[in-house]
């Protein structure tokens, strides 16, 4: 049974490698996209952050 239950994970860590790898018409695969707009997102990701957090800060001043 081990032996059948890791070949099957092996097989489809293999078919999830060849799919994520796969280049399409243009030339660029899954990674490729994931490799060029990760930066972007990073950004975008701190860009939120810092909104959240003063956003935070003006309901955590004390009213008088």
């Amino acid at each position: 049974m081990g032996l059948l239950k890791t070949a099957i994970i092996g097989a489809a860590v293999y078919g999830a490698i060849k799919y994520v790898t796969k280049k399409d018409i243009n030339g660029k695969s899954l990674v490729d996209d994931l490799k060029e707009n990760a930066p972007k997102w990073a950004d975008e990701a701190k860009r939120m952050k810092d909104d959240f957090i003063a956003e935070r800060r003006i309901y955590d001043e004390p009213t008088y």
